[in-house]
């Protein structure tokens, strides 16, 4: 799509309801006369508040292909002030909402006509869509505000019921779309009975006078409890505001109340559109459109680009047993289990969706090197990257064994002092014992070191001192003596820096270079993201994004013992011994079986009374990357949860499906 042209045509379209959106901000316009909605693509339905006996009418714009799939289901985007934001949404729908319904939800025409030729068409969203009564009697009785539980009743009981009755709408994908008093009204949707919608789309919302009301109400609905799913608002959220609006306090105010709910269910994507209150609009449209088709479709747009926590939650899960050559390196096939296997696998997957089993967001198989099932849930994304916290440990280790089959290391080398491969080290000021330190014993987590966690929060920030080999000679320079008694198994970030100094000592160029071309590079892996470290260095331990198929090329290196399309990329014999259990964790939080090799974990997976090795990267939320030689399987999986508990029904159901097959 180019979002350039929409935007003009946009605010082409759009000049007419500008002011009359400032102008309705607090309730004050002049008069608004209507016209007759005629649109060859529109249906004009009448439809009745049944328990108030109010006409409305609903504009409803269908997909192009609406008739053609007759067994597909489409999200709704359900909006009011419908004949000022139509022609927006129906730009949108054009070239970014290709597949959802348009729904339109009028003003009342049979009020007050006296009424109505004063203030405008428009002076039923007074009285339907504010929170509160008016502060001034004559205003509350002239307009009757403060009705918005009222509206909600309609929408809730007429407007979406006669919907999901008349079209192939999905009950999973409702958005409601609202600004400035209509905006008011979708912040009281979602505060008041949020099941309403799955996704809201909110637009300078008018809750200046709400703020304490909206934070009864979030009392009242009580905080969120990860064991709780139905303490949850379980909505996503896009709010904004122009830049050059007034009244922002307030919608800030309202945004740290959702985000200090700290609720599991809850994403939140506040934006600061240029302009003001009025001609923020088109953007808020556009911006929210994008927003929208990400939580709708596994693969966001090319434009949709926030940061991981802000990322909200798809409205379905995607499962697909037949994954698709995306041309980006992954052979693909059809998972070949059993019905029983593959139906016990459908299930999990929607449990997984469900929360049922934590907080994941992708799980992909691939069997004998081709991808056989795709799974995205969540904050979950085909391709946007995924932070793999301490899996990037293990990522760290291959790039070393890429250094040792190049010629820059040798397997001895992994005996030797680590310092002695640092020529900038200044020995006269390290640690007496430091010697003992190789990257045997760094890659084990046995390195040793000792350092005072206060005195090095104080050291930590400075990049001068930090830099490069300056990050190694300041560890050995703080750590306490490196002794036989010291060097036991410590988890940590240390350990992994050591090694990524060492990669970038002995490699040509500088480590990142190296990592990207020797090994991200001939992976065919380019969308992603690998954060230096203060030192100047690749972070060697976390802070890394990758897309969950990436991961599987990684995992697939490993099954395939180093080696790419006939290629030894990979050391063999640095990665059996990586992969193997050569140490035993000492961790209260890691499971009794685990063992751990060069960065590496290895466990035995049980399948009846059969026992298969298994060698992993982990990370914490969730990230795994998990090879099985014997079953020829590489799994991947991508999450956010905070106990991580979800290899139990991954050992119970998907890997027993590949046994003897």
């Amino acid at each position: 799509m180019n979002t350039t042209k929409l935007l003009i045509l946009l605010c082409i379209i759009s000049i007419q309801v500008i002011v009359a959106q400032e102008n309705n901000a607090n309730g004050n316009s002049e008069i608004v006369k209507g016209s007759p909605l005629v649109s060859p693509q529109i249906q004009v339905i009448p439809i009745k508040d049944s328990k108030n006996n109010r006409q409305y009418e609903l504009y409803i714009e269908l997909p192009e292909d609406y008739s053609e799939n007759t067994n597909k289901t489409y999200p709704v985007l359900y909006y009011t002030d419908a004949v000022w934001h139509r022609e927006i949404l129906s730009a949108c729908q054009e070239y970014i909402l290709e597949d959802v319904i348009l729904v339109g939800i009028s003003w009342q025409l049979d009020i007050n006509s006296a009424l109505k030729k004063e203030r405008g068409a428009h002076v039923s969203r007074f009285r339907d869509y504010s929170i509160s009564k008016h502060s001034n009697p004559e205003i509350q009785a002239k307009y009757q505000m403060g009705q918005a539980k009222t509206h909600l009743g309609f929408i809730r009981d007429n407007v979406i019921k006669y919907v999901e009755n008349t079209y192939r709408s999905d009950p999973n994908s409702r958005t409601y779309f609202g600004y400035s008093l209509s905006g008011e009204f979708g912040v009281y949707i979602l505060m008041t009975q949020p099941d309403t919608f799955n996704n809201y789309i909110i637009g300078s919302p008018t809750i200046k006078d709400e703020v304490d009301y909206l934070s009864e109400l979030n009392a009242e609905f009580g905080p969120f409890e990860t064991s709780n799913r139905n303490s949850s608002l379980n909505a996503n959220v896009f709010i904004s505001y122009g830049s050059l609006e007034k009244e922002i306090e307030p919608i800030d105010t309202f945004v740290k109340l959702l985000k200090d709910r700290r609720d599991g269910g809850l994403a939140v994507l506040k934006e600061v559109i240029d302009g003001t209150h009025g001609t923020a609009f088109p953007t808020t449209a556009i911006r929210s459109a994008t927003w929208l088709s990400s939580i709708i479709n596994p693969i966001s747009s090319d434009n949709y680009d926030v940061s991981f926590w802000d990322m909200a939650h798809l409205n379905n899960a995607f499962v697909t047993t037949t994954p698709e050559d995306r041309k980006d390196g992954i052979l693909v096939d059809t998972l070949a289990v059993n019905t029983k296997d593959r139906n016990a696998i459908l299930t999990l997957s929607q449990e997984i969706f469900e929360g049922i089993h934590g907080s994941y967001d992708a799980v992909l198989v691939s069997h004998k090197n081709k991808l056989v099932f795709e799974s995205y849930y969540k904050k979950g994304r085909i391709n946007v990257p995924h932070g793999q916290a301490s899996a990037v440990k293990a990522y760290t280790s291959l790039v070393l064994g890429r250094a040792i089959q190049m010629g820059y290391l040798s397997m001895e080398d992994l005996n030797k002092p680590l310092i002695s491969f640092l020529k900038d080290i200044n020995p006269k000021k390290i640690t007496k014992g430091a010697e003992k330190i190789t990257l045997h014993k760094a890659l084990t987590m046995h390195g040793g070191l000792a350092i005072d966690n206060d005195t090095w929060k104080d050291i930590e920030k400075d990049s001068i001192r930090l830099k490069g080999q300056g990050l190694v000679q300041t560890l050995l320079e703080q750590t306490k003596p490196i002794t036989s008694e010291s060097q036991t198994y410590l988890y940590g970030n240390f350990n992994p820096m050591l090694v990524m100094t060492v990669i970038d000592a002995v490699v040509p160029g500088t480590a990142e270079n190296f990592i990207k071309t020797e090994l991200l590079d001939k992976l065919g892996i380019t969308n992603y993201k690998w954060s230096n470290h203060i030192s100047g260095l690749p972070e060697a331990g976390w802070r890394v994004s990758m897309m969950s198929r990436d991961m599987i090329k990684l995992g697939n290196l490993v099954l395939n013992k180093g080696k790419l399309h006939g290629e030894q990329l990979i050391s063999a014999e640095y990665l059996a011994t990586a992969t193997s259990g050569i140490v035993k964790p000492t961790e209260d939080w890691m499971p009794k079986d685990y063992r751990y090799g060069y960065f590496w974990y290895q466990t035995l997976i049980k399948v009846g009374d059969k026992s298969y090795d298994a060698s992993f990267a982990w990370g914490g939320g969730g990230q795994r990357v998990i090879v099985i030689a014997a079953l020829d399987l590489t799994l991947v999986i991508s999450g956010h949860d905070r106990e991580d508990k979800i290899m139990t029904p991954i050992t119970e159901i998907i890997i027993p499906a590949f046994d003897s097959k």
